[in-house]
């Protein structure tokens, strides 16, 4: 299915009330923004992702360091900025598109899943809850009691049929608060489908203030240097005519990495996830094995707050390569570079790391779990 997925991100924020536009802002461990961006990626049925941005905002998202997505600037409203993605994917043959809300996180993979099944007979699905409390309206001086039962609060992601969507886009001004007020206005059939509570908006900041649990893990690993290996520390290649010895690809940093991720989340350790005595795991990649982890910690409700990492090794010298280690495991663990710390050490040519017979590699690393 010739799907796009839009994400909404090109407001003010005047109501958040932080120097950190909303978008940008950390919630549950990362910036707020890349929760619905993650989701669009793990998703398999869309062939294109836009990301519309305040064009105030294009350092913070560089920052972000996104990939495979098209950036727009948003337009003075959302009516404006929801017209300026639909005419960037104009000559990308799109059938259907579902634009999102960046302040609304919380999203399933499920209800994306239901909106496109929907889609197959209608050309316009939104999903809505049902208010369960009583509902007046006040005109002036007038209160009129309302059927609850009739009242939907509407939220996002919203599926449409492309081209349907599109020519209605003549009509749109500022009163649009979200795109299937076009089809309200135009008389044609939306179809509602069951919400999801959960599915909330954060709109002040008081909205993204919630109660997390916060829990340490210590990881240490070393590996001999031996002739004829390669050298990966923190998943980046590195110059050398020796390397370690390991059953995987002997990344030492990886490897404390994993493990103080996994002790803090009470989960084991790195031996017992990939045990040297499985052939698959011979000569794998440690990036790899750490995806793995950030995925199983991240279905168990965990997230990253910050590693700090002691690299011990009379050579090579870490300076030059921190940064690229940095990014490398800021990407994987789906943080941001800011919350990965590298401090390189030697051991003053004392013992089998001062002899350059060995590199090891200490870390602490701090994670959430949120109710």
């Amino acid at each position: 299915m010739n799907s796009c997925f839009i994400i909404l991100a090109g407001g003010e924020s005047k109501r958040f009330n932080s120097n950190i536009p909303k978008p940008y802002h950390l919630y549950k461990g990362k910036s707020l923004i890349l929760h619905s961006l993650d989701k669009a990626e793990n998703y398999s049925k869309f062939s294109k992702i836009v990301l519309v941005i305040n064009k105030k905002h294009k350092s913070y998202i560089k920052k972000l360091k996104t990939k495979n997505i098209k950036i727009v600037i948003g337009g003075k409203t959302r009516a404006e900025s929801a017209y300026n993605a639909l005419q960037s994917i104009k000559s990308y043959n799109i059938k259907n598109v579902l634009i999102h809300d960046a302040a609304r996180p919380n999203f399933s993979l499920k209800l994306l899943d239901r909106l496109h099944k929907d889609l197959k007979l209608n050309d316009c699905v939104i999903p809505a809850i049902q208010t369960s409390d009583s509902v007046k309206q006040k005109n002036s001086n007038t209160v009129t009691n309302l059927k609850r039962e009739n009242i939907y609060l509407i939220q996002t992601p919203q599926a449409f049929n492309y081209k349907k969507l599109y020519s209605l886009q003549n009509n749109r001004d500022d009163e649009i608060t979200d795109d299937a007020n076009l089809f309200v206005r135009a008389g044609i059939k939306i179809k509602i489908i069951k919400g999801e509570i959960n599915n909330n908006k954060i709109t002040i900041n008081s909205d993204i203030k919630i109660n997390k649990q916060i829990k340490y893990g210590l990881g240490f690993d070393i590996h001999r240097l031996v002739p004829n290996k390669k050298l990966y520390l923190g998943g980046i290649k590195i110059p050398s005519s020796i390397g370690t010895l390991g059953h995987s690809d002997g990344d030492p940093v990886l490897h404390a990495v994993i493990d103080s991720i996994l002790g803090a989340c009470g989960l084991g350790d790195i031996g017992e996830k990939f045990s040297d005595k499985n052939k698959r795991f011979k000569n794998i990649r440690s990036t790899i094995l750490l995806r793995k982890i950030i995925e199983l910690i991240n279905n168990k409700g965990f997230s990253i707050n910050n590693i700090d990492i002691n690299i011990i090794t009379q050579k090579p010298k870490i300076q030059k390569y921190k940064k690229d280690i940095v990014n490398c495991i800021a990407k994987i663990c789906k943080i941001l570079p800011s919350q990965v710390n590298i401090k390189g050490k030697t051991t003053e040519k004392l013992g089998l790391i001062g002899k350059e017979k060995a590199i090891a590699c200490e870390v602490i690393t701090s994670v959430a779990k949120y109710d």
